[in-house]
């Protein structure tokens, strides 16, 4: 860990930095209420030690803006150190400066509206082969469910492998993700040791793919194949090892957090008939409609509103890190250098001087132009923001789309709905429902 640089003058931030080196982390990895308790007691910023470092918490949109908008004047960007580790050094979310722009310019080759619109028919095609599994099931335990579906999505948009999870692959990424936000003790116990073995695994099966692709380059325009022939501004094209890094990246950008938003779309509605009735009335116009998918997704206002305020209420990403590398104050504090910053995204979005009644779920308040950019940011923001956001837009929207249209779906009682915040939100019993087509 970095020596802290403070400057005396200027106070840090009110707080408590725990016990010697494990801070507070197991309360912020067990205590869902961990930074909401903590702001009641010492206001809007307030240090603690987790993950290894002294770290400053910050919420609303005017410090959104302060740490998104000072990208590699203040802070870079940080991860915590399972994270790092698991990701890999060439994994763009660790990438910085200038090597960072570049590499974001080359990546979002793979998400640009031309090709995303040449997947909607075989993520169409997907989405319905699930929603008629779960019909014949019945009665199931949605989450899991919802996992399979966005892997096999992600898979087959990113390295254009069909029908992922149930493969070695998926397995072995249920394993790595599991590590990702985890104490990073590598004992053989530990689900930090357990990532890091299934991440060696993964990168050889990765590696086969990417060599079977390079020989057949032409044959498929999938993201995979987009990076092998993409060149950066010097002509350079990616080596094996970073192809390796990003696409295990994406594939958890692409995967991990769509299935929250996805799990918290199904939960929020079962809970809100009203809507849900309403959203299908405007699925109605098309059910007999020629136009094509891609066509008919762009004409539903109510639906862009529902899937806006679900990710408001419950945000797949709570929050993210920053690195201070250059001691820096705001609003009267100071953030020394080797020190980090989580910018909270789920407690800005939960703010009431932002979004009055913030735990109500009401698409309503999404008409109106409340929110600043630094106020509502489900995809991150600034130089950061995430490269996937339209690829996961137009994947909420077409699954949602067909889900009301066709399908209901009750929750099933005696459940635990309680949402468990790591890695992303899920409710903790798995969502379990009772489904059937209309």
């Amino acid at each position: 860990m970095d020596i802290p640089k403070i400057n005396h003058s200027i106070p840090v931030p009110p707080g408590n930095l725990g016990l010697p080196i494990i801070g507070e982390t197991p309360s912020f990895i067990l205590d869902t209420d961990f930074a909401k308790k903590r702001h009641q007691k010492y206001g809007n910023i307030f240090k603690t030690n987790i993950l290894g470092s002294p770290t400053i918490f910050v919420r609303g949109g005017e410090a959104n803006h302060f740490i998104l908008t000072n990208e590699s004047k203040y802070f870079v960007n940080s991860l915590p150190p399972s994270a790092k580790t698991l990701l890999g050094s060439w994994s763009l979310s660790q990438q910085i400066g200038s090597q960072h722009q570049e590499r974001r310019k080359l990546l979002y080759q793979a998400f640009q509206p031309r090709i995303l619109a040449g997947y909607v028919e075989a993520m169409e095609e997907l989405t319905q082969r699930y929603l008629r599994k779960w019909t014949k099931l019945g009665t199931l335990t949605w989450y899991p469910e919802l996992r399979n579906y966005t892997f096999d999505i992600a898979c087959k948009f990113l390295i254009g492998l069909d029908f992922a999870s149930e493969t070695q692959l998926g397995h072995l990424f249920e394993i790595w993700s599991k590590g990702l936000f985890s104490i990073p003790l590598s004992l053989p116990w530990t689900k930090f040791s357990h990532a890091l073995k299934s991440r060696q695994q993964l990168l050889e099966q990765l590696e086969i793919i990417i060599r079977q692709r390079q020989r057949k380059l032409n044959e498929s325009e999938d993201a995979l194949s987009i990076l092998l022939q993409a060149r950066d501004e010097k002509g350079n094209s990616l080596s094996l090892e970073e192809v390796k890094d990003q696409v295990l990246m994406l594939l958890f950008a692409g995967h991990e957090t769509l299935t929250s938003g996805l799990a918290s779309f199904c939960l929020l509605l079962a809970q809100h008939p009203d809507i849900l009735r309403r959203c299908r009335t405007e699925q109605q116009k098309f059910e007999k409609t020629k136009e094509s998918t891609s066509e008919a997704l762009k004409q539903m206002p109510y639906l862009d509103q529902v899937l806006r305020e679900v990710l408001r209420v419950i945000p797949p990403v709570g929050g993210g890190f920053r690195k201070v590398i250059r001691t820096c104050s705001f609003n009267g504090y100071q953030f020394p250098e080797g020190w980090n910053v989580l910018y909270e995204i789920l407690l800005t979005h939960q703010d009431g001087s932002i979004y009055p009644q913030p735990n109500q779920f009401n698409p309503e308040r999404q008409t109106e132009n409340i929110s600043k950019p630094f106020n509502y940011l489900p995809f991150g923001g600034g130089a950061r923001e995430c490269i996937g956001k339209e690829f996961a837009r137009l994947e909420m929207k077409l699954f949602a789309a067909h889900l009301v249209r066709d399908y209901s779906w009750e929750l099933l009682p005696s459940q635990n709905l309680e949402m468990i915040l790591i890695p992303v939100p899920h409710p903790k019993d798995g969502l379990k429902v009772k489904f059937v087509k209309l």
